[in-house]
């Protein structure tokens, strides 16, 4: 069996060699995906699970990055869970690194995975109706709450972690309200919250939000991160992000 087929690219994700297949047209990770694997904090002995994992990128970011116990990633769609169990073959990480086709809402799969100390979610930013047609495009799926919404994504947060566990979402500033208010709804408490700009003199167009399950009561702000300088190019610090200097 190919492992990498024709309509597909092998991406490399700079790493220590990983890499991660993805479809040549359709939906393909971007910087909000990288960012939210930079943001998260994790340990060597954690066990973590990415909630909308698509074809899995942010969990190999973490693994090339962190290298935690174990990572799941939880998808709906049958087809990009495919290409991610490929990329777990290609990279040889059977051992430590699982992909769960299913649905987020289903609370009996919830339980049957277990207790994890954190969970990273790059959920659809765009509220059902906002202009979405066609329900079976999988670009759609990506980017519109059409298979979940924003609070489902925060209970099944709730019912995965551990006591203490951490939870990591990368989404829209127009939406923060709704993210900080159901993170309360649901007993998670937001501790960390960075703005993420195109570049210096523009407003934010992602926001990274870290929770705590049953946390205390402070939140600390981050820098701001500015992705790109006036010339066009990329900030330092996201050039260390990516892992193209030190």
């Amino acid at each position: 069996m190919s492992i990498v087929r024709d309509d597909e690219t092998l991406d490399d994700l700079q790493l220590g060699g990983l890499c991660v297949i993805q479809k040549k047209e359709g939906f393909r990770f971007g910087v909000d995906a990288v960012l939210l694997a930079n943001f998260a904090k994790v340990k060597s002995g954690d066990r973590v699970i990415d909630l909308c994992s698509g074809t899995g990128v942010i969990p190999f970011i973490i693994e090339g990055k962190k290298s935690p116990q174990y990572i799941c990633g939880l998808e709906i769609q049958q087809d990009m869970v495919e290409m991610a169990k490929r990329s777990v073959i290609y990279n040889k990480l059977e051992e430590k690194m699982q992909f769960v086709n299913g649905d987020l809402k289903d609370e009996s799969l919830l339980k049957d995975l277990g207790r994890f100390n954190v969970v990273t979610v790059n959920p659809p930013y765009k509220l059902k109706n906002s202009g979405i047609t066609n329900l079976k495009d999988k670009d759609a799926i990506a980017r519109h709450e059409i298979l979940c919404t924003l609070e489902d994504v925060i209970k099944a947060c709730r019912t995965l972690l551990k006591d203490n566990g951490r939870m990591y979402m990368v989404h829209r500033p127009d939406r923060l309200v709704d993210i900080v208010t159901l993170m309360r709804k649901y007993k998670i408490e937001p501790k960390r919250i960075r703005m993420v700009h195109p570049s210096a003199g523009k407003a934010p167009n992602i926001v990274l939000v870290e929770g705590q399950r049953d946390g205390g009561k402070f939140l600390k702000w981050d820098e701001p991160l500015y992705v790109h300088k006036a010339d066009g190019s990329y900030t330092e610090e996201i050039e260390k992000i990516y892992g193209r200097i030190k």
